[in-house]
């Protein structure tokens, strides 16, 4: 632990809300993973993109009002996908979130609007979500870095 954002990270959190950045910065304290941040504030052309690509499933994205964030988990100072990396990142948010008390929902569990109130693991949080969409006949989009504000 003893994580610490990169300069480049706290540049791509220029214009994101600043509650959202202080449960980013705390949880980067706390996380038993090291992560950055991937982009914070995005303009409506590249949401456009986004979407056109199926990188994204809306022009509503809370990016382009700097309400969102995308994080990068690093393990061993390489970037990392795994899902597993986004879960502990996950839990270090929620963590952040209750001491600040900030409501934050997580684009790995879309069906809990409030991450500080949920009871047990982010992955349980996000298992929930996948059963879920799965019991509606629906394929879940699981969007492991990306935190908003609720």
């Amino acid at each position: 632990m003893g994580y610490s954002l990169s300069q480049r990270s706290l540049d791509r959190l220029d214009g994101v809300d600043e509650k959202l950045v202080a449960v980013v910065k705390r949880a980067i304290e706390v996380s038993n993973i090291d992560f950055g941040v991937i982009e914070g504030l995005r303009t409506v052309e590249k949401q456009e993109q986004l979407v056109a690509r199926g990188a994204s499933q809306t022009m509503k994205s809370k990016h382009i009002e700097g309400r969102a964030v995308d994080l990068m988990a690093y393990v061993n100072g390489r970037g990392c996908w795994e899902l597993a990396c986004y879960d502990n990142i996950a839990d270090a948010m929620k963590q952040a979130a209750q001491e600040l008390d900030v409501a934050i929902k997580w684009g790995a569990a879309w069906t809990c609007s409030d991450i500080r109130k949920w009871q047990g693991t982010m992955e349980d949080a996000m298992n929930e979500y996948i059963d879920t969409r799965r019991s509606q006949g629906r394929r879940p989009f699981i969007d492991g870095p990306h935190f908003e504000l609720s």
